[in-house]
């Protein structure tokens, strides 16, 4: 085997690499469109959303169901594009968007629930590791 042919595999051991982290931040965003699908339930949104005002609870259930599918929009392209998110100059793009959306989302849930509990604090962990999962291959494909 020539030393060119172990670039070669290197480079290809590598690149499946990085697509498992794009592959798995698809999965990681198709759990958050269940986590968001859930969302009524969970926070008993039929009786909470009750006390705003029409415009207000209209508001928030078409915010969370069109954030539900961008989230399926990233599963999507992470798990079936993964390829061309590190081959192409858009799909770079797109991981860096990625990636800076879920650590700019881990920011607000500080900014705006504090860490006073443990589930505000699971919530900010789980944001940071979607940011992970995408600034790894999108460093990687620069």
């Amino acid at each position: 085997m020539s030393f060119t042919s172990c670039k070669s595999i290197k480079r290809e051991y590598s690149k499946m690499d990085i697509e498992t982290y794009i592959i798995i931040g698809g999965v990681y965003n198709l759990g958050l469109v269940i986590f968001h699908l859930l969302f009524w339930k969970i926070f008993n949104w039929k009786k909470g959303l009750r006390l705003l005002s029409s415009v207000n609870r209209n508001t928030i259930q078409v915010l969370n169901i069109f954030l539900t599918l961008v989230f399926l929009f990233f599963g999507y392209i992470s798990i079936f594009h993964s390829n061309e998110l590190t081959s192409t100059n858009l799909g770079i793009s797109l991981l860096g968007f990625f990636s800076l959306f879920w650590f700019l989302r881990a920011f607000a849930q500080i900014y705006f629930y504090g860490i006073k509990n443990n589930f505000s604090i699971i919530l900010f962990m789980v944001f940071i590791l979607g940011g992970l999962l995408y600034i790894y291959p999108f460093m990687k494909s620069i």
